[in-house]
């Protein structure tokens, strides 16, 4: 059985005193790797700038009233889903708080990035799913951090699309697995990260959640996507989850120094004002590294400007109000 968090409202004696956000190590299990040409990184540096002290620990994050479920959701693809999911839970978990990242992607990107395995035959998403296991019985302690975890997604996922057709209680079966799971441990955070397609699987984390993180890529294309997915949610809401809300849009790949970037973000703005995080994640070759090197780009280039966006990014996220009906 794997680790899992701290009961919620559990009174704390002595003898538990790790379970306080100010005893939480936030020490990843190995030292970050580096590439080759990092020994030389400079103020001036194309790929991070090394201008942030880190040597001080994170500042613990204000924790939600009761947890907040996010699906990560774009049905356009290559607007940094994966990327925005495991770096701001990754981000949350340094700031002391309990997170769990549910992968629902049968290609398992997300599981990579936060070095936890999944081969094929890996228990995790699809057995949650296809035969009623709790999640804490799957979800795996990441290396990255002590207060994260996640539900690995094997390529066997991919069959559940056509598996779960016939269900009874197709669509709810991921939302009762997480109410079980909240009642179990004492997560603060849950992110689900989708593939970018409108399927059963999508369709569970959907209906699980209660708010919406929209990652918009600072490009034409990436409108359109939102427009697709404005559309998906009104359908939702109306049939099967009354509660979610579109509660947050993160501006990713955005350069400062394109005019189409600007206007893009600017448009995004004007048409979502209280929703878009006023961060912005840059276009970073470093961000785009960490993934082949198994961690994010917190433990992989932690001084980066990619690092410090969604460190920043995070820390907004955790200082807004939950949606609430």
């Amino acid at each position: 059985m794997a680790l899992f968090f701290r009961k919620r409202k559990q009174q704390i004696n002595e003898e538990e005193l790790w379970k306080e956000h100010s005893n939480v190590s936030r020490e990843t299990a190995t030292a970050p790797r580096r590439a080759a040409h990092d020994l030389h990184a400079s103020i001036d540096s194309e790929y991070g700038d090394e201008f942030i002290d880190f040597s001080e620990p994170s500042p613990t994050l204000p924790r939600p009233e009761r947890p907040r479920i996010f699906v990560v959701a774009n049905q356009k693809g290559g607007v940094g889903k994966t990327t925005t999911t495991v770096n701001l839970a990754h981000a949350l978990a340094m700031g002391g708080l309990n997170v769990l990242v549910v992968d629902t992607d049968p290609q398992g990107n997300a599981s990579t990035a936060l070095g936890v395995p999944h081969s094929p035959g890996t228990k995790g998403t699809y057995e949650v799913l296809m035969e009623g296991i709790g999640i804490i019985e799957h979800a795996q302690p990441s290396p990255h951090s002590p207060n994260l975890h996640v539900l690995p997604a094997a390529i066997d996922l991919a069959a559940a699309e056509l598996e779960l057709v016939n269900m009874r209680g197709r669509e709810h079966r991921m939302r009762d697995a997480i109410m079980q799971y909240i009642d179990e441990s004492g997560v603060d955070y849950i992110f689900f990260d989708c593939p970018p397609s409108l399927g059963l699987l999508t369709l569970n984390a959907l209906v699980a959640s209660t708010e919406i993180l929209v990652p918009i890529q600072t490009e034409y294309y990436a409108l359109e996507g939102v427009t697709q997915l404005m559309r998906t949610i009104q359908r939702v809401k109306g049939n099967l989850n009354d509660s979610i809300e579109l509660s947050t849009i993160l501006l990713t790949m955005y350069d400062s120094r394109t005019n189409l970037s600007r206007e893009v973000a600017d448009e995004v703005r004007k048409h979502f004002p209280t929703q878009t995080l006023s961060n912005e994640i840059p276009r970073s070759v470093r961000i785009a590294e960490a993934p082949s090197f198994q961690q994010t780009v917190l433990n992989y280039q932690p001084k980066s400007p990619g690092a410090v966006a969604y460190l920043a990014a995070a820390k907004e996220l955790a200082e807004r109000v939950a949606v609430t009906k």
